[in-house]
């Protein structure tokens, strides 16, 4: 047996009770949000464990540990001269509020479905069979739509749209739009609230998520824009759109080429096929980091089962990066691929026939 060096296994060990901690902490901040306990500190107001669960309606001893536990992963503050906790507003913009640029919290019901569909991926490792996005646990499809709606939120209608050439303008006076892979509809949502000229279709295979999204747009008032319907991103109907988008899905999909190749015949003659992608470089080396690290493990547990599931099964990854993104768009016949901007969680691809 070799001898290990014992103050990198001690710093390891360091390193995975951090670890540990996190994961433990995870499970703590989903079931704070599950019950409105972040949501009922979001003002600031220093509380005790039985202001915060008379507030909730939860049992005071419970609220009691809970707020301890967050309180040492330092998601909740605490003031040991009074015994009361509170949330700082950077703090009340990560956990409570849903429409915060930083809002996280749905990042954490996807991390509760891996742990759900452990048993399926390992299955998959074993016989080498896929596992589809509707195979999921229910939380990966809400926590994805929370999880990435701020983004959403912080960058699409201000910066990534008008990063392509002339699109803004076009969407502004009158666009027909499909948004392919749309989920709950969150990115479809955002971008008829932005431009009211617009006429705008979003597809999914996964039904209860096109019901999700249709509910969505009645609430948000421009249901009367929208189209919600079942379809994959190899037979929505082709419409001469001047605009497709494809958000943090591309990768998702067992034939990547094969959708490229429909979405040409769907576009009009001067359309464009935005594609939104995960951050990612070219070479492994390079995306070992915390961003990297995050998506090889959605990749593992979600994005690539998803792919091998299905036709082809390409197998992309979340972590594809741009020369492969590139080669799947030059495959399916267009001239034109330009990274037309970027954020540290995403790429934003302006591809054209």
């Amino acid at each position: 047996m070799r001898e290990p060096n014992m103050q990198k296994l001690d710093a390891l060990v360091g390193r995975l009770v951090g670890d540990l901690g996190a994961a433990v902490s995870g499970v703590l901040v989903t079931l704070g949000d599950h019950l409105g306990l972040f949501k009922a500190m979001a003002d600031g107001t220093p509380m005790t464990s039985a202001e915060l669960a008379e507030k909730t309606g939860v049992k005071e001893r419970y609220a009691r540990e809970w707020l301890s536990a967050q309180a040492a992963a330092d998601y909740v503050s605490y003031d040991d001269k009074t015994e009361r906790f509170y949330l700082t507003p950077e703090q009340a913009m990560v956990f409570a509020e849903e429409n915060s640029p930083a809002f996280f919290t749905g990042a954490f019901d996807v991390v509760q479905s891996m742990w759900l569909d452990e048993p399926k991926i390992a299955n998959a490792f074993k016989t080498g069979s896929g596992l589809g996005w509707h195979e999921h646990s229910a939380c990966l499809f809400r926590g994805t739509e929370r999880f990435f709606r701020p983004g959403y939120n912080s960058h699409l209608v201000s910066e990534w749209i008008p990063a392509l050439d002339g699109m803004h303008e076009k969407l502004q006076a009158g666009a027909t739009v499909a948004d392919v892979g749309c989920g709950h509809g969150a990115s479809t949502i955002l971008m008829a609230q932005a431009y009211p000229n617009s006429r705008f279709f979003g597809f999914d295979y996964h039904m209860p998520s096109v019901e999700r999204a249709r509910a969505a747009a009645k609430e948000a008032g421009v249901d009367g824009r929208i189209t919600f319907e079942q379809a994959t991103a190899k037979d929505f109907p082709a419409a001469g759109y001047d605009f497709v988008a494809m958000f943090d899905c591309l990768h998702d999909m067992g034939d990547p080429v094969g959708a490229g190749k429909h979405v040409k015949e769907s576009l009009a003659d001067d359309g464009t096929w935005m594609i939104v992608e995960p951050f990612a470089h070219d070479c492994l080396k390079d995306n070992l980091n915390p961003v990297g690290r995050v998506f090889y493990g959605a990749s593992t547990m979600i994005c690539t089962p998803a792919s091998l599931a299905q036709e082809v099964g390409l197998g992309l990854g979340a972590q594809a990066g741009e020369l492969k993104l590139r080669k799947v768009a030059m495959d399916a016949g267009y001239s034109h691929f330009r990274k037309a901007t970027e954020t540290p969680f995403n790429m934003v691809f302006e591809v054209r026939a």
